[in-house]
């Protein structure tokens, strides 16, 4: 009994040693660390060799899909993460329910259709880009958050470098770039044009999400060229999800709303 116990654990061993050597050649660092584990509680619960093997591998998967979106999330640059489940829809009734849903699916990425939020600032415009992004990294799509002033300062550099179609076509290949601030700033003709190259690249093919203060008959307050305010207005709007998000600040209510509560008597 003893002999057979003994042959059993060096025979376990020597599995173990062979899975972990196959593991780390295949790269399957999950397999490595869990495949004892659940060989134990296969054991116990009896489970057959296909339903043990189907488990080690789903472990990978899951851990794998798991470091796949973090590293999604971390590339795209968010400033804070804020989820579309947090979005007080109660406060901006032009918004409902119903589109925020269908906008997390991520159907509109599939198309390379454009999202437009379109409002003063503190109406959630960030709160929803930052969403809309955060939902697609967790679908395992290629995402990147930044203010439009630092993509044409970016940009400008890129030009001046001569490595600007290489950091045009990284922008290419985002599944959804999240332009923050668009009209906060104003772009001198240069970085309008180079701002213009990174929309054509994207043109129905990829999509854009882009966060504005102006309605598009004051865009050219920020861009100097008329014509090119009207090409960079067509190519946005084209089939885009247009979002108004209204004037009345979200974070200037919620403070009256907290100071008012905390000034009632108990």
């Amino acid at each position: 009994m003893t002999t057979t116990t003994s042959k059993t654990t060096t025979g376990d061993a020597a599995a173990h040693a062979s899975i972990g050597a196959a593991a780390r050649e295949l790269q399957l660092p999950t397999v490595r660390a869990e495949a004892g584990r659940l060989a134990e509680l296969a054991d116990r619960e009896r489970q057959t060799h296909l339903r043990y093997l189907a488990d080690v591998l789903a472990a990978e998967v899951d851990d794998r899909t798991e470091r796949r979106r973090t590293r999604h999330i971390n590339d795209a640059k968010f400033p804070r993460l804020k989820r579309l489940s947090d979005f007080n829809i109660d406060a901006v009734p032009t918004i409902g329910a119903t589109t925020l849903g269908q906008l997390a699916a991520g159907q509109y990425m599939d198309a390379g259709e454009p999202i437009v939020l379109l409002g003063d600032s503190g109406t959630g415009q960030r709160h929803l880009l930052i969403g809309l992004g955060l939902a697609a990294c967790e679908q395992g799509r290629r995402v990147r958050y930044i203010t439009t002033a630092q993509l044409v300062n970016e940009l400008v550099e890129a030009a001046d470098e001569r490595v600007l179609s290489r950091v045009v076509a990284r922008y290419g290949r985002l599944d959804l770039l999240c332009l923050d601030e668009l009209g906060y700033v104003q772009i001198d003709p240069r970085g309008a044009e180079l701002l213009f190259q990174i929309i054509t690249e994207r043109e129905e093919r990829a999509s854009i999400a882009i966060a504005t203060n102006l309605p598009f008959s004051e865009w050219g307050t920020v861009f100097p060229d008329p014509c090119l305010v009207s090409a960079i207005v067509d190519r946005v709007t084209f089939n885009a999800h247009i979002i108004e998000t209204g004037t009345q600040s979200y974070r200037l209510r919620t403070s009256k709303t907290t100071r008012s509560r905390s000034r009632k008597p108990a």
